[in-house]
């Protein structure tokens, strides 16, 4: 796989690496996995940067599964591609499913797996304490923000 970037090797980097092509080709290499869950009114962009970036750390470069609703499952995809990242985006199926959808989906993520589970929780949110539960439960490491 040749991928243009702006240095001499093809190390993997602590995100966020200088090189976006890095950045893609790190993403690309990895099996870690991190789910967010998250609050539709969450406004602390500053907190879930801070924790993603705590969890790239950790763990190095990961794909990030979250449920494609606003507030915090969309500010960390955001920055995540703005770094070249991998996201694996799980939307609810409300014409279907109807008021359960967002537990479903919830439950289909976790059962995905997960390495990490990072729960962005405001107003105590219910569906993003479910899923923070359900990922406790099923032996996910898990970390509860609250604003």
């Amino acid at each position: 796989m040749d991928i243009p970037h702006n240095h001499p090797t093809r190390e993997i980097r602590t995100w966020p690496s200088s090189c976006p092509a890095c950045n893609a080709y790190a993403v690309e290499n990895t099996t870690k996995r991190v789910l967010i869950t998250g609050s539709r009114d969450w406004d602390r962009p500053d907190l879930l940067a801070y924790a993603m970036g705590m969890a790239t750390g950790e763990l190095g470069p990961f794909i990030l599964v979250h449920g494609d609703a606003r507030g915090a499952d969309q500010m960390a995809a955001e920055l995540h591609a703005a770094y070249g990242f991998t996201s694996e985006p799980h939307p609810a199926n409300w014409e279907s499913l109807g008021k359960r959808a967002g537990f479903v989906r919830n439950a289909e993520m976790v059962d995905l797996g997960a390495d990490l589970c990072l729960a962005f929780i405001k107003n105590n949110s219910k569906g993003a304490t479910m899923c923070a539960d359900l990922a406790e439960k099923a032996g996910i490491p898990t970390r509860r923000y609250r604003a």
